[in-house]
């Protein structure tokens, strides 16, 4: 199936092509929520990729529920992949500067590192919100494409 029906393609691939920015928290949370928009917009992709009974004949379901499920699996695995990425490099970074804290009684550490402490926990956060998205995401998916297509991996 091609043309207006996956326009979001386009779109997540921009979005996920973005280099995904650890130091502005912000940035960071506005690319998610540019990687997101299909989870936004499953109603709708639903809709589209499941014709009604009289457009059957030029719409395969089975193929459309794949499709989109390999995209919502491959939108999943890149959003988990940037902040797992993010949390890493925050906690390194916390470690680092516990470390020179230890060394060096500089009060500008101490902001800093409580600054990183902040981000770092608010990046962990987003691991439970990336979790809600997907498992609502997933239900929806599950109760619209269960008669055309089920996927091998898919936990609902």
């Amino acid at each position: 199936m091609t043309g207006s029906y996956f326009w979001w393609r386009d779109y997540i691939k921009m979005a996920a092509a973005e280099s995904m920015e650890c130091d502005d928290f912000l940035q960071f949370q506005d690319a998610l929520k540019r990687m997101r928009i299909l989870d936004d917009k499953i109603i709708y992709m639903l809709n589209a990729s499941i014709p009604t009974d009289s457009f059957k004949v030029q719409v395969d379901p089975s193929s459309s529920c794949k499709e989109l499920y390999d995209q919502l699996k491959k939108n999943y695995d890149n959003r988990e992949f940037a902040i797992k990425g993010c949390i890493t490099v925050s906690a390194d970074r916390v470690r680092g500067l516990k470390e020179q804290r230890e060394k060096n009684d500089d009060s500008n550490l101490l902001k800093m590192l409580r600054k990183e402490q902040t981000k770092l926990r608010l990046l962990q956060a987003e691991l439970n919100v990336e979790e809600v998205v997907k498992e609502r995401t997933t239900k929806v998916y599950y109760e619209r494409c269960r008669p055309f297509y089920k996927p091998p991996d898919l936990s609902v």
